[in-house]
């Protein structure tokens, strides 16, 4: 598998390319098919290697940092499986909300409660989300 198309890649590239510090969200997700490590990517530096996002290796901390691409290709775990993409992975929010909801569980989450606490928690505006069913 291709971990990171073109298309995201040119995202990759544009996010990183920024003038100005934005909170982009995230644009890739990447993980262990067996493990718990997992990567939300929002930018990849000019030199097409440095990704930037927020990174956790299951050890309970997890980060904003940087990976190399070429360090996330290489890895191969036991029966030659590599990193993986998520192909259904459609960010909600900026960057900066799966980082806090991640720091307030101690993992990355895509749960919806943790995600919209962590908003508020931020002072995000929610309104131009849909209302979340397991509320009502």
């Amino acid at each position: 598998m291709i971990l990171i198309p073109d298309e995201l890649r040119l995202l990759l590239l544009a996010n990183g390319a920024a003038d100005t510090e934005a909170d982009h969200s995230p644009v890739v997700k990447l993980f262990n098919p067996l493990g718990a490590a997992t990567w939300l990517l929002s930018e990849l530096d000019a030199n097409g290697d440095a990704l930037f996002g927020l990174c956790d290796l299951a050890l309970g901390l997890p980060e904003l940092g940087s990976v190399s691409l070429a360090e996330l290709q290489a890895v191969k775990g036991p029966l030659g499986l590599g990193i993986e993409r998520d192909l259904y992975f459609k960010a909600r929010f900026p960057l900066s909300v799966y980082a806090e909801a991640a720091r307030l569980c101690g993992h990355i989450t895509q749960a919806e409660r943790l995600l919209r606490q962590a908003a508020a928690a931020l002072s995000f505006s929610l309104p131009e989300l849909p209302p979340d069913p397991a509320e009502q």
